[in-house]
């Protein structure tokens, strides 16, 4: 729990809000890759190209916003692009 001044409060009701909002973006975040590895796996390289531009987006705004690293982003983004290529192959 916080301090017991006005300003400590106030931070741990902010910081509860924003690990709240984060927390459901990581989970979008991760559902995205979830069911682009499933279309990957079962070889649907058409479901898995359409998916890629929605999933590699969602991933950039991730980063963006500082949830995950740069580093992190770009490699989650080329890892994919990597498994279509291997799934099409």
């Amino acid at each position: 729990m916080a301090k017991r001044t006005k300003s400590g409060l106030k931070a741990h009701r902010q910081n509860v809000k924003l690990r709240e909002h984060n927390r459901e973006l990581r989970t979008r975040m991760r559902s995205a890759l979830k069911s682009i590895h499933a279309l990957i796996d079962a070889k649907d390289v058409a479901g898995a190209t359409a998916a890629l531009g929605k999933t590699v987006s969602i991933v950039d705004k991730m980063a963006t916003k500082g949830i995950i690293h740069t580093k992190t982003a770009d490699r989650y983004k080329s890892r994919l692009g990597a498994g279509i290529a291997r799934a099409s192959a």
